[in-house]
C-alpha cells in the first residue's frame, strides 16, 4: 500500500478548480492504493474522491471513466467519474491524469467478517453489474491482459527457477495452467460480457451491511462472466479453505438477479482452478519475486486455494450448479 504521488495544498486546489469542486478546504493521501494514488478532498462544496492514475494512458482513462459512468447509469453501485470543466470525465495534472468522484462513506471487511447474508448481497450486485454489462455495446469489451497466454508468458519467467519457496508453485501451476489450456473449449462456452475481474474485498465498501460502492474498474475488460464470478468466490468465500455456507450464498444471491446459463455452469469449476492460478502467478511475478514487502499479497494464499480445488471442494461446489 502507497502514496506514489506528493500533491500538496497548491497542486489539490488546481485539481479542485479542474473539477469545479469549490475552495479547498483539506485533503489527505489515502494509503491503500497498490497500483494508485488515492485522495480524500474536502471542498466548501462537498467531500470528494481523487485518484491519480499511475502510469496510465489518457486512452486507458478515458476508456475507465466511460465504463464506469455507463455502469452507474444502470444501477451498478459505483460512483460516477466526475466531468472537468474541460468537458472530459478527468484532468491533467503534472503529466498524469485524474479522476474525481463523489465520496462514498463505507468500509471493507476482512476475510472473518464476511457472513452469508453479505455473500448473497455481493453475488446479487455482481450479477447486476453482469447485466449491465451486457447492455453495451460489444466494441467496448477491450482484451484483458492477463488472459492465458499471458499467464503461460509469466509462469515461463520462473519455472525454472531453483528458489525452494517456489518448487510446490511451480509444479502445481504448471499442472494448472495444462487443465486451462486442455479445457478452453469449455471455457469458450461460457457467456461474454464486461467484467470487473479483480472484485475483491478491498474494491467493495460496506455500509450498514449494504454494498455502498463498487471500486477500481482498472482490470475491467471483456471476459467471461463465470471467469468473474470464480475470482469472487476465490476471495469472499475462503478462511482457510472454501466456505460452503458462503459460496451457496454468493451463488443464491447471483441467480437471483441472472441465472447462469449452461455454459456458464459447465465453465465455472474449470474458472474456479484458472481464477486461483492466475492470481498466484501475478502474485510471484509483482510480489515475491518484485520483493515487495506486502503480507496480505502473498502468493502461498492463492496457492491454497489451487490446492482445494484440485480436491473434493470442487466436487461440492459444482453440486449446487
Amino acid at each position: 500500500m502507497g502514496v506514489f504521488t506528493q500533491l500538496d495544498h497548491v497542486a489539490l486546489a488546481e485539481i479542485a478548480a479542474a473539477f469545479e469542486l469549490g475552495a479547498l478546504q483539506r485533503g489527505r493521501a489515502i494509503a491503500a492504493g497498490t497500483v494508485n494514488t488515492n485522495i480524500e478532498l474536502v471542498t466548501d462544496r462537498g467531500h470528494w474522491f481523487l485518484r491519480v492514475n499511475e502510469g496510465k494512458t489518457e486512452e486507458d482513462v478515458a476508456w475507465e471513466a466511460r465504463l464506469v459512468a455507463a455502469l452507474a447509469e444502470r444501477g451498478v453501485a459505483t460512483p460516477a467519474p466526475l466531468v472537468a470543466r474541460d468537458g472530459r470525465p478527468y484532468a491533467a495534472h503534472a503529466g498524469k491524469w485524474v479522476s474525481a468522484f463523489p465520496w462514498r462513506a463505507g468500509h471493507h471487511v476482512d476475510a472473518a467478517e464476511v457472513t452469508p447474508p453479505l455473500a448473497e448481497a455481493l453475488g446479487a450486485q455482481l450479477a447486476q453489474l453482469h447485466l449491465a454489462g451486457l447492455s453495451l455495446p460489444e466494441a467496448w469489451r477491450r482484451p484483458s491482459i492477463y488472459d492465458h497466454a499471458h499467464l503461460v508468458e509469466r509462469y515461463a519467467g520462473f519455472h525454472a527457477s531453483r528458489d525452494p519457496e517456489l518448487a510446490r508453485a511451480i509444479e502445481v501451476l504448471g499442472e494448472e495452467l495444462d487443465a486451462a489450456s486442455a479445457a478452453a473449449a469449455i471455457r469458450g462456452r461460457a457467456t461474454t460480457g464486461i467484467i470487473h475481474g479483480d472484485l475483491f474485498r478491498d474494491n467493495v465498501l460496506w455500509a450498514d451491511g449494504r454494498i455502498a460502492a463498487l471500486l477500481d474498474f482498472e482490470q475491467a475488460s471483456g471476459g467471461s462472466l463465470a471467469y468473474d464470478l470464480a475470482v469472487c468466490i476465490n476471495d469472499w468465500c475462503w478462511t482457510g479453505g472454501p466456505r460452503a455456507d458462503l459460496y451457496a450464498a454468493l451463488l443464491a444471491g447471483y441467480r437471483r438477479v441472472r441465472e447462469l446459463a449452461p455454459g456458464d455452469r459447465e465453465a465455472l469449476p474449470v474458472e474456479l482452478r484458472a481464477a486461483a492460478a492466475r492470481f498466484t502467478i501475478t502474485r510471484i511475478t509483482d510480489v515475491y519475486l518484485a520483493g515487495v514487502d506486502n503480507p496480505e499479497k502473498d502468493f502461498r494464499a492463492f496457492l491454497a486455494r489451487c490446492d482445494a480445488w484440485r480436491g473434493p471442494s470442487l466436487g461440492e461446489l459444482t453440486s449446487l450448479l
